[in-house]
């Protein structure tokens, strides 16, 4: 039961991490990323602000008490003045105290003074580091932009170039119906006309009808024809007569009244 659930949690976990990577944005993670180390940094200048203030405290401090030494010690010689000894003694004793307490803080003063030096370096040492980072993150965010926008670049020519497959196959498709259908027309009309499908609209005739009419026409072009070939052979010999001989218009009598229904009507009269 624990090896399963610790498969499970296993499962979950890298489940969770591939999520997470996912959503995660390097951009955001390095602004994070400063956005920390520059509290930290504040962290440290508030904390030398404090010492400086600690720091001046203890000088204002020793100021006094050098002040109360100091009217202390001219009590001293007034009271010695006026051979009032008892007095001088109090006096001085009371600056000797002080002198003990100016030692304190001096000491402090001291302490006080290494720990403002020292968060004084590590302020400009932190400074530096988070200028530095800042330099990074900047080229860092510029290098991921410019990663991401070619990676989108070469995904949108990626679904152009699947666009155009998919509409040159389109086309090609277009093209072989438009030649499936021409070719369907076309043999439906060579179906009309030569009357194996009748025609909706030509009247209902059937093939021996339209074999009939087609018999028909040709023998109505031959008569044509054979006309045709008879006027132009009456009309050759006359064309080969010279114009101002009255001997050879004679012989073209015969002709005459088969070409010329006026010859008759001359011979009456």
């Amino acid at each position: 039961m624990s090896s399963v659930m610790k498969r499970l949690s296993g499962i979950v976990q890298a489940k969770a991490n591939k999520a997470l990577d996912k959503a995660e944005n390097p951009a955001d993670m390095l602004d994070l990323s400063y956005e920390k180390q520059a509290e930290n940094l504040q962290k440290v200048r508030r904390a030398l602000a404090d010492v400086a203030t600690a720091k001046k405290r203890l000088e204002l401090q020793a100021a006094e008490l050098q002040g109360q030494a100091g009217k202390l010690q001219d009590q001293a010689k007034q009271a010695l003045a006026q051979n009032r000894e008892d007095l001088a003694r109090e006096a001085l004793s009371r600056r000797a105290g002080l002198a003990d307490q100016l030692t304190d803080l001096g000491t402090q003063h001291s302490q006080v003074e290494a720990q403002q030096q020292q968060l004084e370096a590590t302020a400009q040492r932190l400074s530096t580091q988070i200028e530095s980072f800042r330099t990074k993150k900047e080229t860092l965010k510029a290098s991921y932009t410019a990663s991401k926008a070619q990676a989108s670049i070469g995904e949108a020519v990626s679904g152009i170039s699947e666009s155009m497959t998919d509409a040159g196959m389109t086309l090609q498709r277009a093209q072989d119906k438009i030649s499936q259908m021409q070719a369907r027309g076309a043999a439906i009309d060579e179906l009309i006309d030569t009357g194996a499908l009748p025609d909706a609209l030509g009247g209902g005739k059937d093939d021996i009808q339209a074999q009939l009419d087609a018999t028909s026409q040709a023998g109505q072009v031959d008569t044509e024809l054979a006309a045709l070939k008879a006027e132009l052979g009456s009309a050759e010999p006359a064309a080969g007569l010279p114009s101002g001989s009255g001997e050879a218009a004679t012989p073209a009598t015969p002709a005459t009244p088969a070409a010329d229904p006026s010859a008759p009507a001359e011979g009456g009269s």
